[in-house]
């Protein structure tokens, strides 16, 4: 299990918010954290713990009057760890490469490919010739309708018709890299992970996947490996003590394979 570190965007911030409140209109959601450090501060960061595949997310959309201070607070950390880090947030085949030569390692998409609630298959195979199969991240991110969880889109507002299930992981792994996965439900509120979610990882093994959501102790993680059978990555962001939170950053950075 690798720690994978992470860098949300909101109103041009790095901020970490609960991912359930988070609303387009207005610009709005509910803050655990605000820093008043850049996004180069925290890459740098990353890069001196020798912390690869982390991911950067902007949280405002492309409409939003806010959305060229996330990029320009993206660019930054970039370019502090050029290589090192992902990004996502209304990524498509058209901007992708602009981020790929600010040195993002891998494009994370979502909505792109999960037009009108389904698998685009148009639109996941044009990803793929924009960025290549190795530098593609599909954001496979969920929350719970009945007893299924269902993969949302449009910053995690809008449910899709697409259940996040094995076949559906088997299925979209062979046009990516990695996934990555946020327990929506749970994103930032610091109350434990979603145990289907890492049952559901750990059945799966094609591709490398890394799960966020609800991590805020030590014993957290350790459930969180026993599940997944050590396969699921990690990030965590409102508990970490460089967001406000009570673990300290680099004793989880000692718990992270760095293989």
């Amino acid at each position: 299990m690798r720690f994978r570190p992470c860098i949300d965007i909101h109103n041009g911030n790095v901020k970490q918010i609960v991912g359930s409140t988070l609303r387009d209109k207005n610009d709005i959601a509910k803050e655990n954290f605000s820093s008043d450090l850049g996004g180069g501060y925290y890459a740098s960061l990353y890069r001196s713990k020798g912390l690869k595949g982390g991911h950067i997310i902007l949280l405002n959309p492309e409409g939003s009057q806010y959305y060229k201070a996330d990029v320009d607070t993206a660019k930054e950390a970039l370019s502090a760890y050029e290589g090192g880090l992902q990004i996502g947030g209304g990524m498509n085949d058209k901007n992708s490469a602009r981020f790929l030569d600010m040195g993002a390692s891998h494009i994370i998409i979502t909505s792109f490919v999960f037009k009108d609630g389904v698998i685009n298959t148009d639109n996941l195979k044009a990803a793929v010739r924009a960025v290549g199969r190795k530098r593609l991240v599909l954001d496979l991110s969920c929350r719970k309708k009945g007893d299924k969880y269902y993969i949302v889109t449009d910053r995690w507002q809008k449910f899709t018709d697409t259940e996040l299930t094995l076949d559906t992981m088997g299925y979209l792994s062979g046009f990516c890299d990695e996934f990555l996965i946020h327990a929506v439900d749970v994103e930032g509120k610091a109350n434990g992970i979603e145990t289907d979610i890492a049952a559901l990882i750990g059945d799966f093994s094609e591709i490398p996947v890394t799960y966020a959501g609800g991590i805020h102790s030590y014993e957290d993680i350790s459930l969180l490996s026993e599940i997944s059978g050590g396969k699921a990555d990690f990030t965590i962001g409102s508990a970490l003590d460089i967001f406000g939170g009570s673990l300290e950053f680099d004793r989880i950075c000692e718990l992270s394979d760095k293989n």
